[in-house]
């Protein structure tokens, strides 16, 4: 024989059955002598008959090989792997040559069934094993099906020698490595088979197979075919995608622009388009798609993986009309998506209306397109259209319900912003102030104010101030004046403090706040014609300057960024008064410039002045004298804010003045430090029991054991994501004030989002937990991550 012969086993058989020879390795393998065997049939040996299959090859004088179960000279079985081959002797007598080996995987020594066998070739995944030299030694019959090649023909043979191609090659190095290493290897593959329309994904543990003494005999190989698991995760971060970025505005054209992004930048396609119906465009109320007739659709938003390519038919801002009886139309009144590919007699059609949309898809090789209408609340607010050509697979079932999935999301936030742009135009034509009616209590200051309208006989102005209650006991103190008088100078005051309460609510630094808040003055400025504005004026007089305070009575600190608005004044306790230098900052409009924020400690009862500068632009005086009598007004012994706002306007106003005023003193307070406790946790899992703990007996000397079950489940599961998503420095601060907060800082500054866990998800409820549990959480970016806060009402009584 020539070559390698990995055989333990050797006997020659002659046509009878009868053993001939037998060799020294059967000896020990088996334990019978020679001379107890030779001449005796070979189905002695036998537990049971051979397979009907191997009979038959031997019947036909074929080679063949299989598992036999040999009765050992002690009783016991033993299973053992035989190939036969046909021989010749001298005279030309037929002989057979039987040899093999005992497998190196794990075998039944005693009973009536080979239990291993039964349970390696039934089970539902591809299994196989590899002796030492990583030459296969067995394969059931699923494993042999994803091979296409049956285990004859493989036996004995390396994966490269097998399919010397990729992937084999890779998986080949793996199994050598873990041949040498005897550490089990987890690897993934995908690949396309021929014909279909998305990769197969396979999950591949690699595992070393050792004996007693740990040494590694040889390894086996398992497979999960993980296709399904691998198109949920991809169809899940698309659509984790889509609500983390779909409808971060309240502008409809701004989210229809999300929505375009994300499908594009997330590789789903190539090409998209938003149309939304012209009235869901203006803002306005959506009704049902008339029948039989034309339907006119706005192009909101249009996004393409390539810079300009491919040419739209339609720019953003256009009409599209969709003839009656056409594709798209019958879509829209079919209320569901549907997938084409060029050649559809329908898409055809539709293609054909138009040489130019023809053309481009012609010239562009555009050969997968989806139409998915708009939907939210059930009526139709548009349609979108997603096209493939760089990507070459079509878009395929899974495909459209992931895109009608994101659609339907996006929908939502759609209809969302159409609604908030409805009902602020309405509420901005009816209201001609929006200033506070009353000012919240807090912990952190005293508040009295002033606002004085304009005494000239013109409109109220744009002047505003605003108190807003922030996470932690903190407070942001505002102060702003828009340009202009009239019902569009206090539309837009509206606006603006709409728009910084609801960046404050994200607990934007001062400095970012007036950046995103110039941003929207700009956009205002562009968006407003010369109607709205007034005939005789000119574009670009929109615009405002802004004062915005945050005080934390913890830390004493107030970060302060003003743009082009006057600086305040600061009244110390001992009656010292000066004027805060702050980077002034570009008014609110201008654009392109920074804002720069500052932060001061304050003393306790400190007295901050904000005002707006119709209070020191008065008749009779400039601002530099204004400036001395407002230092002199508020340099006199205090009393009460209330009086103290008499005060200053006794001494700057003589009369009504010609500009509105704003004038917003604020005293501060600190938070007595017997209600603040601070930790600093360890990046260590540990840390999570030492945090319940130390709330746990927090609570119990503030008396509060009413609401320690439920710190505890927050604290918990605040600490447990600062632990696994977040990371070092982590810190635990709990505050009993007029509520009961509960703070854990970590280094990260990604934002957690509330989601609803599936039944079978392994995460995502600690959130929901919180938010179940909390009256009020959220979460606010600091100089080195993020703070995730929640607040609990004070047990009654306390």
């Amino acid at each position: 024989m020539q070559g390698r012969v990995p055989e333990d086993l050797a006997v020659v058989v002659d046509a009878g059955g009868v053993i001939m020879v037998w060799s020294d390795g059967a000896r020990r393998l088996l334990g019978h002598e020679p001379a107890e065997l030779v001449g005796r049939p070979v189905t002695d040996l036998l537990t049971s008959d051979l397979p009907a299959s191997t009979r038959r090859h031997v019947a036909e004088g074929r080679p063949w090989s299989g598992e036999v179960a040999l009765r050992h000279r002690d009783g016991n079985r033993v299973v053992v792997r035989l190939r036969g081959t046909p021989l010749r002797d001298a005279e030309g007598r037929r002989l057979w040559l039987v040899t093999g080996s005992v497998p190196a995987y794990p075998r039944a020594a005693h009973g009536p069934l080979p239990l291993w066998d039964l349970t390696l070739a039934q089970l539902p995944v591809p299994v196989a094993v590899y002796d030492r030299d990583a030459r296969l030694v067995g394969a059931n019959d699923i494993m042999t099906e994803v091979m296409g090649r049956s285990e004859e023909e493989m036996k004995g043979l390396t994966l490269w020698e097998i399919e010397p191609n990729p992937p084999f090659d890779t998986y080949d190095r793996l199994q050598r490595e873990v041949l040498r290493t005897g550490e089990m290897i987890f690897h993934e593959e995908h690949a396309k088979a021929p014909g279909e329309t998305r990769p197969h994904a396979w999950s591949m543990f690699l595992s070393p197979l050792k004996d007693e003494t740990g040494t590694v005999q040889g390894m086996s190989a398992t497979v999960f075919d993980t296709t399904e698991q691998s198109w949920a995760r991809r169809r899940l971060a698309v659509i984790n995608e889509a609500s983390l970025r779909i409808g971060s505005t309240l502008d409809v054209t701004r989210t229809a622009e999300e929505m375009a992004e994300v499908a594009v930048t997330a590789g789903f396609a190539d090409f998209v388009t938003v149309d939304l119906l012209e009235s869901v465009a203006r803002g306005d109320e959506p009704g049902p798609l008339p029948p039989d007739t034309p339907v006119m659709l706005c192009r909101s938003a249009q996004r393409s993986v390539l810079e300009g390519c491919p040419e739209s038919v339609v720019a953003p801002g256009g009409v599209i009309r969709y003839p009656v009886g056409t594709l798209p139309l019958r879509t829209l009144a079919a209320e569901r998506g549907a997938r084409h590919q060029p050649g559809d007699p329908d898409l055809m059609e539709w293609l054909e209306s138009s040489p130019a949309r023809a053309e481009t898809v012609s010239r562009y090789l555009i050969h997968s397109v989806m139409m998915v209408p708009l939907r939210a609340r059930g009526v139709t607010l548009g349609m979108v259209h997603f096209l493939r050509h760089r990507n070459p697979d079509a878009f395929s079932e899974d495909d459209l319900l992931l895109a009608e999935d994101i659609v339907a999301r996006a929908a939502v936030s759609v209809d969302n912003a159409r609604r908030f742009t409805r009902e602020r135009r309405t509420a901005l034509a009816l209201q001609r102030s929006l200033l506070p009616e009353r000012l919240p209590e807090l912990a952190a200051v005293d508040i009295a104010y002033r606002y004085l309208p304009t005494g000239s006989g013109a409109d109220i102005g744009g002047d505003w101030f605003d108190v807003i209650p922030l996470s932690g006991t903190r407070v942001a103190l505002v102060v702003g004046d828009v340009v202009g008088h009239g019902i569009h100078a206090s539309a837009t005051m509206g606006r603006l403090r709409t728009a910084v309460r609801t960046l404050a609510d994200v607990d934007l630094a001062p400095d970012e706040l007036l950046t995103q808040l110039d941003d929207l003055v700009i956009r205002l400025d562009r968006e407003e014609g010369p109607q709205a504005r007034g005939a005789e004026e000119t574009p670009g007089q929109v615009g405002a300057t802004c004062l915005y305070a945050v005080y934390d009575p913890v830390s004493r600190g107030c970060t302060m960024a003003r743009a082009g608005h006057p600086p305040p004044a600061l009244v110390t306790p001992d009656g010292g008064v000066r004027f805060l230098d702050l980077p002034a900052g570009p008014p609110l409009g201008l654009g392109g410039l920074p804002f720069e924020a500052s932060e001061i400690q304050l003393e306790e009862n400190s007295l901050l002045a904000l005002y707006t500068d119709g209070l020191l632009e008065a008749p009779g005086h400039d601002i530099g004298v204004g400036t001395a009598l407002l230092r002199e007004a508020l340099s006199s012994p205090m009393g009460e804010l209330e009086e103290t706002c008499e005060q200053v306007l006794r001494t700057l106003l003589t009369g009504r003045p010609d500009d509105d005023v704003v004038l917003m003193l604020a005293r501060t307070t600190m938070l007595d430090a017997g209600k603040v406790r601070t930790w600093q946790l360890p990046p260590d899992p540990v840390a999570v029991a030492r945090a319940r703990r130390m709330a746990g007996e927090q609570l119990a000397e503030w008396g509060l054991t009413e609401a320690e079950f439920a710190t505890e489940l927050i604290v918990s599961e605040l600490v447990t994501n600062a632990l696994r998503y977040g990371g070092a420095p982590i810190e635990l601060r709990l505050i009993r004030d007029a509520t009961l907060i509960c703070e854990v800082s970590d280094g990260s500054s990604t934002a957690p989002h509330l989601r609803r866990a599936r039944v079978f998800d392994e995460g995502g409820r600690g959130l929901l937990l919180v938010a179940q549990l909390a009256e009020r959480w959220g979460s606010r970016q600091t100089a080195t991550g993020k703070t995730i806060w929640a607040e609990q009402p004070l047990p009654a009584g306390v």
